[in-house]
């Protein structure tokens, strides 16, 4: 036999092999994936990648185990696919678990194919993105399937803050499964596909009686709206992929370099629009998205987790073609005073700016903390305590623009000047105080109003004055808590313009391991 014969011979049974390898869990198996209204794994990565291009990687690895049966269910490549390729143009990593393959259940050899890529993406100091669509750990290995979960969960921890993650659940995640999601930074579900859950509903029922299904204990709305779980859902594959290549648009590709910067049209006159947004009455609400979308460029504003704590509203947009953190509390939705959920939210997404070299710009219109007997026992302290926290500590250009309400502990919460803010700015709609005049005139004023032959006119007549003499922005201004006053028109140009000087901004912490926020 001619060395070309022989060579084309090794070359067909590669092919053959690699044809094999790409079928997963075989023709069967790929058929119920697509009656699911499901991708399989390796189609999820063409939509990915540009030009669905991608260079998979130990494609024809396969388990070792023996024990009960796995002998004979042996798959090349095993229940996950992993990859490296370029998505928006950069070098992006992913792996996707194939539920073709004994229902995508994660084995030694799975969790070590994952470990492997997330290795490489650090090393590279790239993104890695997830598709999770797993039954959990593959039971017939036992204790060797969990060392499988600890070799992923350990990279999640030390890369946190070092290369962003992105989990996209396509599928079912349970158990343990759920918690290498859990670490990673975003987490984007499709509707009726994905669900997480520790227990599934039939083990609920089992221990605590209750009866429930699938999509009701951890489908896509249950952790958007309510866990706070799920930062983003889509109503397809397609679209949810989309929307990830979005959001990696905004973001830097590690922790020491910087977001890409875009074309823009500047916006050279003052904005009308911003001088009429906030009503002259205090109490009625207004929608800060109105706010944000005249600040940043081209009315992009890439909004995280818009369905669950909705009295905050935080994401991405730029200005001048910079990428830039928004934080803002929503007028629009329980008066945008701050509660437990809408603490996390805020305090998680500071920290991620942080940690990616992202400024942080800051709407404050807060009339406090939601009082109430549930919050105080669920720990509204610890909770408010990790926003604080998360502003302190940040080292990013951080810019905070009071628009209307700034009462209380909550004022100082959001960004405060004592916080390290670089810069604090009001318009002249801002009221700044450690209460709203009501509230303050009921409590240090009660005595003088009872005894007043017209208690309703002495009230109205104090609180126009503690309005004059304790909340206006003049009087913060005058001990320099705010930086200036300015014409709300003006508030796009004067971020910017900070923004251009601040880039350069230089802040470290003491040295030290790691602080103690408190969890």
């Amino acid at each position: 036999m001619s060395k070309n014969n022989n060579n084309n011979k090794l070359l067909e049974e590669l092919k053959l092999q690699r044809d094999s390898a790409l079928k997963g869990g075989g023709d069967k198996r790929i058929e119920s994936q697509k009656k699911k209204g499901k991708l399989t794994a390796r189609e999820r990565l063409s939509l990915f990648f540009d030009n669905s291009e991608f260079e998979e990687l130990d494609t024809f690895v396969q388990h070792q185990s023996k024990d009960l049966g796995l002998d004979k269910k042996v798959f090349d490549g095993d229940s996950v696919v992993i990859a490296y390729g370029l998505v928006n143009g950069r070098p992006t990593f992913s792996y996707a678990q194939d539920f073709t393959v004994l229902g995508g259940s994660l084995s030694l050899v799975a969790g070590k194919k994952i470990a492997k890529v997330m290795d490489l993406a650090s090393k590279n100091g790239a993104p890695i993105i997830g598709f999770n669509d797993s039954g959990g750990a593959r039971i017939q290995e036992g204790v060797d399937s969990l060392a499988g979960y600890g070799e992923v969960f350990v990279r999640n921890t030390l890369y946190s803050g070092v290369i962003p993650q992105i989990s996209i659940i396509v599928g079912p995640s349970a158990g343990g499964a759920v918690y290498s999601p859990a670490i990673t930074d975003f987490i984007f579900m499709v509707k009726e596909v994905g669900q997480m859950y520790i227990t599934g509903p039939d083990v609920v029922k089992s221990v605590t009686g209750e009866e429930i299904s699938h999509e009701d204990l951890g489908g896509s709305i249950a952790h958007a709206t309510k866990s706070g779980v799920a930062h983003f859902v889509f109503d397809d594959e397609a679209q949810c992929i989309n929307a990830v290549k979005k959001l990696l648009d905004f973001i830097p590709q590690n922790n020491i370099e910087n977001s890409l910067v875009k074309d823009y049209q500047e916006i050279d006159s003052p904005i009308e629009k911003l001088r009429s947004i906030v009503p002259e009455k205090s109490t009625e609400p207004y929608n800060v998205l109105d706010v944000i979308n005249n600040i940043v460029d081209s009315e992009d504003f890439f909004e995280i987790h818009s369905n669950f704590a909705q009295n905050i509203v935080v994401g991405f947009g730029r200005i001048r073609g910079k990428s830039i953190g928004i934080v803002a509390n929503q007028p629009a939705h329980m008066a945008g005073m701050l509660d437990i959920n809408a603490s996390d939210k805020a305090a998680r997404f500071v920290r991620f700016c942080d940690a990616y070299n992202i400024p942080i710009i800051t709407l404050v219109d807060v009339p406090g903390f939601m009082p109430g007997v549930n919050q105080e026992h669920q720990g509204i302290i610890r909770h408010g305590a990790k926003l604080i926290y998360a502003y302190a500590e940040a080292t990013v250009p951080k810019i905070s623009v009071i628009l209307r309400k700034a009462y209380g502990g909550a004022y100082i919460v959001m960004n405060a000047k004592e916080l390290r803010s670089d810069l604090n700015l009001a318009w002249p709609t801002a009221e700044i105080a450690v209460m709203g005049p009501e509230g303050a005139v009921n409590v240090i004023s009660r005595k003088e109003i009872s005894e007043s032959d017209d208690p309703e006119s002495t009230r109205e007549k104090l609180i126009s004055e503690y309005k004059e003499k304790f909340s206006t922005p003049y009087i913060a201004a005058s001990r320099g808590y705010i930086d200036d006053v300015i014409d709300p028109g003006d508030t796009r140009k004067k971020i910017a313009n900070a923004l251009d000087i601040f880039t350069k901004k230089h802040s470290e912490n003491p040295p030290k391991k790691h602080g103690n926020i408190p969890l």
